[in-house]
């Protein structure tokens, strides 16, 4: 069975919140996995423009339950008050899809409800903020709470898929795609099962 990924993405994203799993996730299709990736735009495909300036094309719009994992990247507060987005999320968790959030894209998922009362964490510079949202924050760089899953501050993204890796296609997979990576996954993921 394909394990089908989509990369949210929106202007204001932070570069490596996604190209960090993306890249991840593309190492380990090469490496045998069965993972299909794909980057979605909210309302249709197109051109986004990243925090520091980078230009990405999209080619597909996003479908809220045609994934099996949904990766929401940090960098833009404009999430945070689309309705649509927020709404889109819980659709999408409800459906069966696992949410996931690096960096503040976390507080996209609390914005739409989904952390509220759970185990999660984000940037260090907006655990506050999570905590006063009704979050359950955990101090580590990867939180797994079965249909949630979180992350730290953005290189903490790279550990995010190297996990749903682990977790989703088996650690042997995981480390093939850490050794052509030259990168070894940091810290424990803290997992409420």
């Amino acid at each position: 069975m394909t394990l089908r990924v989509q990369i949210l993405m929106y202007d204001g994203v932070e570069e490596q919140d996604c190209i960090g799993p993306r890249d991840v996730l593309g190492h380990a299709e090469q490496a045998g996995a069965q993972v299909r990736t794909t980057l979605v735009r909210p309302s249709a495909p197109g051109e986004v423009t990243c925090f520091f300036g980078t230009k990405v094309t999209v080619p597909t719009a996003w479908e809220p339950t045609d994934s099996d994992l949904l990766i929401v990247p940090g960098g833009g507060d404009q999430l945070i008050k689309d309705a649509d987005v927020l709404r889109n999320l819980v659709r999408a968790q409800e459906a069966g899809v696992v949410i996931a959030g690096v960096c503040t894209g976390v507080m996209v998922l609390s914005a739409a409800g989904l952390t509220k009362g759970r185990p999660c964490t984000t940037h260090h510079l907006a655990k506050t903020d999570l905590a006063a949202q009704g979050g359950k924050v955990i101090d580590a760089r990867v939180v797994d709470d079965g249909n949630l899953v979180t992350a730290g501050g953005v290189t903490s993204g790279i550990d995010l898929a190297l996990w749903m890796i682990t977790r989703e296609c088996g650690a042997s997979i995981a480390l093939s795609v850490e050794s052509i990576m030259e990168y070894e996954q940091r810290g424990v993921v803290w997992r409420s099962t």
